[in-house]
């Protein structure tokens, strides 16, 4: 039942994202948070009156749909906006933004013990206003600025500061959920740690701060640069005896225009080239992002399904507290989602390799924590739960940045957002064969019990009740390294070309 309503809200996602780019380019994140707010509000305000009062299951229902679609326009407004912002940075936008997206949870759920004291109500009435005045407050800056068209030093240790930052909070994330699980905490104790928590989530407005404290200095330093140029306005080739050439080219471009005007010439629209600009039915056509969806596909969908099951895989390996195993693979998202963002701009930057050999790693990394989790062994457990959140993690902030590389910027949210539809899909799949091999284990241990399918419910214990999914994950994840190598292979020449000698003008042209 999860994995269906999982799908819904995805695909719903998808159609509300493609209403969203009919808007004009320079003005839809504007408008798109305008547009997200009151979905957000009636949404989340919907679901508290829910929980103070007597609703219908189907009213709760449309609310939980719009609560999740609400962050559909905030989201990808966000992503996208800054992906043009930071052509030359998308790796460690995309790790930034997303990584953020995942530690999210573990944010609201240190603010729902520590300050809203457990209370359902006081949690929705947060949501309802607290997140919606952020909303309304960031709607006038994610807006597109004119992106850097050369390597900045200082925009690297931005992000560097910002990436910094991020670990440090996950890192005390980690710390502050283990000690509230190891010890009770007084109420000027569970303050002191949000306090805390806020600073770091904070530190990233020092950077605007410091930008607008020193602009003097910068704008000096631009000023003295641009009374010594070093480089001639026009290149050598534009100068003296070849303007007569130019004036021959343009008659004979007028003419082809007033050709074209009298319909005797019919101009042809090319078809973009891997890195240029796609719109979103011209990238259906083309085999990397059917390759590129079908590897997001594999990793993140045995990934969920583990995420699913967690519980169950935790019992039958004997854990008794299954929610440390949660947080684990929670933290190594985090983790895999940051650093995978900042590992694929060192790979591109270094050696001009595509992003998606992160991918391989990762899947074949993948291949052998599968096995392991197949033996059902207790001692490796939580190790292999954290390895495969990271594993998970790494697939979202490459996926990103490689898909809006390939494709280009122009309809990157339709792109994106279709791309992450593998993510439901691949629940649905391996979801349903991991309820099936536990539900036919379980019968054999408890074969005095109700058949399989029965309204009887039994718990299945020992390495058995998953070892046979786990198998079958291995096996995709071979099939998702093969896969990923394959695209590799393919895309090799396009980052050889965005990427070698340090020249990225492909990249600073489709974020224009």
């Amino acid at each position: 039942m999860f994995a269906f309503g999982f799908i819904g809200r995805q695909y719903a996602h998808s159609h509300i994202l493609k209403t969203s780019h009919l808007i004009y380019p320079e003005d839809w994140p504007y408008y798109g948070s305008i547009l997200w707010w009151p979905s957000l509000l009636s949404s989340y305000g919907v679901n508290l009156l829910v929980a103070i009062s007597a609703f219908t299951l189907l009213q709760l229902w449309i609310a939980l749909c719009l609560a999740s679609n609400s962050g559909a326009w905030m989201s990808t407004a966000v992503l996208v906006t800054n992906m043009r912002n930071f052509p030359l940075s998308r790796g460690a936008v995309a790790g930034i933004l997303k990584g953020y997206s995942g530690l999210s949870a573990a944010v609201y759920t240190a603010i729902y013990t520590g300050v809203l004291h457990g209370s359902a109500a006081n949690l929705l009435l947060f949501l309802t206003l607290g997140v919606a005045a952020v909303c309304l407050l960031a709607m006038y800056f994610v807006k597109p600025c004119e992106p850097s068209l050369v390597e900045n030093s200082s925009e690297r240790a931005h992000f560097l500061f910002v990436q910094i930052g991020s670990a440090l909070l996950g890192v005390y994330l980690v710390a502050a959920t283990t000690l509230d699980h190891a010890v009770t905490l007084t109420h000027a104790l569970n303050y002191s740690l949000i306090a805390v928590m806020a600073l770091l989530l904070f530190a990233p407005l020092a950077i605007p701060l410091k930008m607008t404290l020193f602009r003097s200095n910068r704008v000096k330093g631009s000023s003295a640069a641009d009374n010594n140029p070093t480089e001639p306005f026009l290149p050598p080739s534009y100068s003296g005896s070849n303007f007569g050439n130019i004036e021959d080219e343009d008659a004979a471009d007028i003419d082809v225009l007033l050709a074209e005007g009298e319909g005797a010439v019919k101009q042809k629209r090319r078809r973009p080239k891997r890195g240029e600009d796609f719109r979103f039915r011209e990238a259906l056509l083309k085999a990397d992002f059917w390759l590129l969806f079908a590897v997001f596909f594999i990793g993140v969908g045995s990934g969920v399904t583990v995420l699913n099951n967690l519980a169950q895989v935790g019992i039958a390996a004997g854990a008794v507290d299954t929610t440390i195993s949660l947080s684990l693979f929670s933290f190594g998202n985090f983790f895999g989602r940051l650093g995978g963002g900042a590992a694929s701009d060192y790979i591109v930057r270094s050696w001009t390799l595509p992003r998606t050999v992160l991918l391989t790693c990762t899947q074949v990394v993948m291949i052998i924590t599968y096995l392991i989790f197949a033996l059902g062994l207790h001692a490796t457990l939580y190790i292999s739960v954290a390895v495969l959140g990271v594993c998970y993690g790494v697939h979202f902030s490459v996926m990103v940045s490689t898909s809006s590389e390939l494709f280009g910027l122009k309809q990157f949210g339709k792109i994106y957002n279709f791309i992450m539809l593998a993510n439901p899909l691949g629940a649905l799949l391996f979801s349903s064969l991991a309820g099936y091999i536990y539900d036919l284990e379980a019968a054999k241990q408890h074969s005095a019990g109700a058949a399989v399918g029965s309204d009887h419910v039994t718990v299945c214990h020992g390495p058995s009740c998953f070892r046979l999914m786990f198998c079958v994950l291995s096996g995709m994840a071979c099939l998702g390294t093969l896969l990923s190598v394959v695209l590799t292979v393919r895309i090799r020449p396009v980052y050889q070309m965005l990427y070698a000698g340090g020249s990225s003008n492909q990249l600073r042209s489709s974020a224009h």
